[in-house]
């Protein structure tokens, strides 16, 4: 069996925002808090999670649009940034084969530039042409792949659907030939109607270009459509990884179940006998997190162990991770 390709390797990541409360004192919002996790090349690995758990800012701290606060990222077996080691590569070339979609397009959007010019100017700074007229040409060829056309390009954002200008980010995105997308919440500003295009449209460039995604979202029914594996995240950690179907049939983490609890069901018959999972309490505030395993001042089996240790991100299934302390003593 050919071995997978890793294209993008976190380990340890921190993301760590400084709020200044008075005159001298500082404290820090944890946003990302030690994440590790691998993407392998030409796959989709979904991220999920209540609001405020840390998504966005991973997948940004990840392709370095938020420089790291600790921890390592590796892009194809090239170190790009070592905390440890005080290794901060250069961006611009990574650039080109990293690169973002963002949740809300019409505040992605220059409202002063016209589609043309939105899309060219990446074209522009990475100098990707020879002459206006190859230039042009390239516009027109990524307008037509997500499905406007040429005449767009003279037009401004505000003249476009939601659906429209996130096809516009998607272009805009595709325009330097990334081999790496993030997808940060591309649909969820979207009417349901729209969020199927856009997702099947995601699905047909990728199998047609071999791109790979991070797709970020809360809908954990289109995360599992589009993703082969998915990944939870609770207050800036990863608590569970596992393949889309062994995740969605067997989650083991409480957090996942309760997430998994809440997904609806087609049949009301499965739906009343299925049993509901409801947390209760507050998320904690990540600038000054629970001592522990976050999860346990919501969790229904948490113990004195809980409240103390940090539990360890194992592998309870062939490739299919958690962390969790009851898991260690009773099994997945």
């Amino acid at each position: 069996m050919e071995e997978r390709k890793k294209l993008l390797q976190i380990r340890d990541l921190k993301k760590h925002f400084a709020i200044k409360r008075g005159f001298r004192n500082k404290t820090f919002v944890k946003a990302v808090d030690g994440v590790s996790l691998d993407i392998y090349k030409g796959e989709t690995l979904g991220l999920v999670g209540e609001s405020g758990c840390g998504k966005t800012t991973l997948g940004r701290t990840a392709i370095r649009l938020y420089e790291p606060t600790g921890g390592q990222i590796i892009y194809d077996d090239k170190t790009i940034y070592d905390g440890e080691k005080k290794i901060k590569e250069p961006m611009l070339p990574y650039r080109r084969k990293m690169q973002i979609i963002f949740q809300d397009p019409s505040a992605s959007l220059d409202p002063r530039m016209t589609v043309g010019e939105i899309v060219g100017e990446a074209l522009d700074i990475h100098k990707l042409y020879q002459g206006k007229n190859e230039r042009m040409g390239r516009i027109k060829s990524l307008l037509d792949a997500v499905g406007l056309n040429t005449e767009h390009s003279n037009r401004f954002p505000h003249e476009f659907s939601g659906g429209q200008q996130q096809r516009i980010g998607i272009a805009r995105a595709l325009a330097v030939e990334p081999e790496f997308i993030v997808c940060d919440e591309p649909i969820s500003a979207l009417d349901v109607s729209i969020q199927s295009q856009v997702v099947n449209m995601l699905e047909d460039l990728q199998a047609e270009l071999g791109l790979t995604y991070l797709f970020i979202a809360h809908d954990i029914s289109v995360v599992r459509h589009i993703s082969n594996r998915i990944g939870v995240m609770y207050l800036g950690n990863l608590v569970e990884l596992a393949k889309s179907t062994e995740l969605y049939k067997n989650p083991i983490h409480p957090y996942t179940k309760t997430l998994m609890s809440a997904v609806p069901i087609p049949d009301p018959e499965k739906t009343r006998a299925r049993e509901r999972l409801i947390l209760e309490g507050d998320i904690p505030s990540p600038m000054n997190p629970p001592k522990g395993c976050k999860f346990h001042t919501r969790c229904p089996y948490a113990t004195a162990r809980c409240k103390e240790e940090i539990p360890q991100f194992k592998e309870y299934g062939k490739e299919h991770f958690a962390a969790c302390h009851m898991l260690e003593t009773y099994g997945a």
